[in-house]
């Protein structure tokens, strides 16, 4: 008997449009989970941080933490939809994450906001910057580009399968049914280091059911509208406020070659090359945490 149980969806939050503000009309948000950091530093435009497909604001607490001290803003790590401990909803796009990160901003009284966004949160907050500039002071955009995706549909698509298809017997402990699933999962995932973080999201539940926390039926049926980012965002006016790109040298998520392209849609963006794969953060935290420091301090 299959023990992975795909995640119900739970029904939208109707959206209440902010004073003043024309926003994504058509699009509703959901209230996400958050944590905040640095209750006591300043309250002029907070950092909201999101992070990437299949993470959860956990992956952020130790950046959050080394920021807070460091930095005199109020710092929010994001649950995106589908994830973590946000409600699953049947719609999964960049404008709906867009539109729940305002949501945020509305219900926590931000006027501007400083963002950053790993991977699919990466996209969400260019998104956002460039739907509405008036929002956003600063975006920081980790190892994600808006030209491509790296994997080809058909990739994604294998992973999304081999993890809708994983199956484990209830009697075995988390331990061994994260073993179990890894083998069912490593030939369509490949990187070892991805399955590793794919895993971090199996669960077991009292009665012996496993389950994976991201609503995987959601995010595979809106896969496209990933993959098909750009053009979404490629008639939006430029974004002119500062952004950095912090992206990983052994990562294929950014090809060099697309920057001109890319300083077209923010012309004042800077890039920084760390050496690490995708999961920069992790990989290189001290460097990763220095240069987000000199960037907000700014």
């Amino acid at each position: 008997m299959t023990s992975v149980l795909l995640g119900k969806r739970l029904k939208t939050i109707c959206f209440r449009i902010p004073m003043n503000l024309r926003l994504f009309t058509d699009v509703n948000p959901i209230n996400m989970a958050y944590t905040l950091y640095g209750k006591n530093n300043s309250k002029v435009s907070p950092l909201i941080i999101m992070h990437g497909l299949f993470g959860s604001q956990k992956n952020w607490k130790s950046v959050a933490r080394a920021l807070e001290s460091n930095v005199d803003k109020m710092i929010f790590t994001v649950d995106a939809r589908n994830h973590g401990d946000s409600p699953h909803t049947p719609e999964h796009s960049s404008a709906h994450m867009a539109v729940d990160s305002i949501e945020l901003m509305r219900k926590q009284g931000m006027a501007k906001a400083c963002v950053m966004g790993h991977s699919m949160g990466g996209r969400t907050m260019m998104h956002l910057a460039l739907k509405h500039p008036e929002l956003i002071d600063r975006a920081i955009i980790v190892d994600i580009s808006p030209i491509a995706l790296p994997r080809d549909f058909h990739t994604m698509e294998n992973i999304f399968k081999a993890m809708a298809n994983v199956d484990i017997p209830a009697k075995h402990s988390l331990g061994q049914g994260r073993k179990i699933a890894q083998e069912q999962i490593k030939e369509a995932v490949g990187d070892q280091s991805t399955v590793e973080f794919i895993l971090m999201n199996l669960k077991k539940r009292d009665n012996g059911e496993f389950y994976w926390i991201p609503n995987i039926d959601s995010l595979y049926k809106n896969l496209r509208l990933f993959n098909d980012f750009f053009e979404h965002i490629k008639d939006l006016p430029p974004f002119k406020g500062p952004v950095m790109f912090i992206c990983g040298n052994k990562s294929n998520f950014v090809d060099p070659k697309s920057w001109p392209q890319i300083q077209q849609m923010f012309p004042e963006a800077e890039l920084h090359w760390l050496d690490a794969g995708h999961l920069v953060h992790f990989e290189q935290p001290e460097k990763f945490i220095n240069l987000v420091v000199h960037f907000l301090k700014r």
